[in-house]
């Protein structure tokens, strides 16, 4: 029988590889998007399917975790046999401008989804997957384990750490199977575009084109743990495979500053950063998380954790999508690592 799961968040970067991964093993998957003037399905399209057509696996509903009763009606109807609740307002930096909307989405979200599971009646056959982040770490030195005290410096990283508590506080009270998959940054071609990495490296292609002449950043020194993104949802996939619910870090132990992400952008584009770099204080925020290193230990233990994209594989990686995406031939050494590392990739290239 096929098992059936619901994603939050399945528009986005995460979410649209997660969909990719779950229907090549059979799932029947649900997804929730915002209702708006347009449509942002744009990660999903080649995967979508008319609803009425009989092969189709993938059905979209129109929700928002703001609202617990349309949360609460999907998880009745849909009854799916897995939550991977990925849906947040999901930018740092934004949520500095809008904490009350952050809080509410990306925290109180995550009690609406808990408690809907718990209410429904079937809360012993459903796994839930918590979508949380090594922004909750904030200031705790590295390198960043399970038991590396949380000290969020922004209000996405407090609403992540509530979420966090509660995920843990209903899989102690009521026994439910709930795991926590604690990310450090992963990227890919499809991180959104307002997200540093995307930004250097649609900026390079722009650049290259023409179309573009400055690159505008604003802290160059803080230092992150970044990876590739469809190598990361396939362990979401895996903490609820398990027999027993549990929390998991995953990163790849390496950390780069994100002048070395500009700088290994532009050498491999073949520019000087000094001719087209520019610093604006409004992308500074008004409190820096210095230093983000993951320790995986525990996940390359028990759930087999071996990324195989490091650092200077996932910038060309993005840089010959970005490319390709504004219609220029691709440098090519990007989509040489990925057929040599993942000849049977269950995701679309972008």
């Amino acid at each position: 029988m096929k098992k059936t799961a619901l994603i939050t968040g399945i528009t986005g970067q995460d979410g649209s590889y997660l969909a990719e991964l779950l229907l090549s093993k059979g799932y029947v998957v649900h997804g929730i998007i915002r209702r708006s003037s347009t449509f942002n399905t744009s990660r999903i399209d080649h995967i979508y399917v008319d609803k009425h057509d009989p092969d189709a696996r993938l059905f979209l509903h129109y929700g928002d975790l703001s609202d617990s009763s349309q949360i609460s009606n999907m998880i009745y109807n849909i009854k799916p046999d897995e939550v991977y609740h990925l849906g947040a307002q999901s930018h740092v930096r934004v949520s500095f401008d809008i904490p009350e909307y952050s809080g509410d989405v990306t925290a109180i979200g995550t009690a609406r989804i808990l408690d809907a599971i718990l209410k429904s009646n079937n809360k012993d056959k459903i796994k839930f997957y918590q979508a949380s982040s090594s922004e909750m770490f904030g200031r705790s030195s590295p390198p960043q384990s399970e038991n590396t005290s949380f000290k969020p410096c922004s209000p996405y990283a407090c609403a992540k750490v509530y979420a966090y508590w509660m995920t843990e506080n209903y899989r102690e009270g009521y026994k439910m199977f709930a795991c926590n998959g604690i990310l450090f940054n992963h990227e890919s071609p499809r991180r959104g575009e307002t997200f540093v990495t995307r930004k250097i490296t649609r900026g390079i292609a722009k650049i290259l084109s023409e179309k573009q002449k400055y690159l505008y950043l604003g802290n160059l020194e803080a230092n992150r743990d970044w990876g590739y993104a469809p190598e990361y949802v396939e362990f979401m996939w895996k903490m609820l495979q398990n027999d027993k619910p549990d929390d998991f870090v995953i990163g790849t132990g390496e950390a780069h500053s994100v002048r070395e992400f500009v700088e290994e952008s532009f050498k491999y584009a073949g520019l000087n950063p000094d001719d087209y770099l520019k610093i604006d204080p409004r992308y500074f925020r008004p409190v820096e998380v210095e230093d983000l290193i993951s320790d995986s230990a525990k996940a390359k233990e028990k759930l087999g954790w071996n990324p195989k994209i490091k650092f200077k594989d996932l910038v060309k990686i993005m840089i010959d999508a970005d490319m390709r995406a504004i219609g220029m031939k691709p440098i090519g050494e990007g989509d040489k690592i990925l057929k040599k590392e993942f000849p049977d990739r269950f995701w679309k290239v972008d």
